[in-house]
């Protein structure tokens, strides 16, 4: 029997909120298991309920939620976080996503992808279409060092470690860059958890944004 997702809901609205608790309390394999109802309660009701996956609200009245998220993916063990937003233009988006956030939903994505995307997210992959990526990137313009740091991050990794975090920075996952790479499933976890440790970065999410700024995709 698979484990259970634990499940923490963010959300300023209640309605929101309570949809989305019905909603998921009722997919397989998920539960809902807190709410909170703005940023600066997410570390608390962290510590009660011990969630493995958090979905995040942006635009809350006192803690927005990519500082919520940033704070949360400081601690140790954190839970993954995907952001919700009413706007994929939204250049916040791209800044929780710098933040340690894994992914980002629309609120008005159907009620059977977000189950999904939570399973998804629990597995270990991000739920970044690559589409829509492209376009929150395109949005930002790189801060001034960044590209030199980011190159000088990417030049600390092995050749075959390089070619793993550009397939992430397209956007790949673990599958297809096995099969593009010529790896086991097993081997490109390990690159990846190597790629993490060596860049003292919190997810995969942040090896895509690192190759964005390195210019490389």
């Amino acid at each position: 029997m698979k484990p259970i997702v634990r499940v923490l809901v963010v959300d300023d609205d209640a309605l929101v909120r309570a949809g989305l608790t019905m909603m998921l309390d009722g997919a397989d394999g998920i539960a809902v298991v807190g709410e909170a109802s703005d940023g600066d309660q997410v570390q608390g009701a962290a510590d009660v309920h011990g969630p493995d996956v958090v979905l995040m609200d942006l635009r809350m009245p006192r803690v927005d939620g990519i500082t919520a998220t940033r704070r949360l993916r400081s601690r140790p063990r954190p839970p993954e976080v995907i952001v919700l937003t009413t706007f994929d233009t939204d250049e916040n988006i791209l800044h929780a996503l710098r933040a340690g956030a894994s992914g980002f939903l629309l609120k008005d994505t159907p009620p059977a992808r977000i189950a999904e995307a939570v399973r998804q997210v629990a597995a270990g992959e991000p739920i970044l279409s690559p589409r829509i990526t492209r376009r929150l990137m395109d949005k930002v313009t790189v801060q001034a060092g960044a590209y030199s740091s980011a190159r000088a991050s990417l030049a600390g990794l092995s050749p075959r470690e390089r070619d793993v975090a550009l397939a992430i920075g397209r956007g790949h996952g673990n599958a297809e860059i096995g099969a593009a790479l010529d790896m086991t499933l097993a081997t490109v976890k390990s690159h990846v958890s190597h790629i993490l440790t060596k860049l003292s970065l919190g997810n995969r999410t942040q090896i895509a944004l690192l190759v964005h700024d390195a210019g490389l995709v």
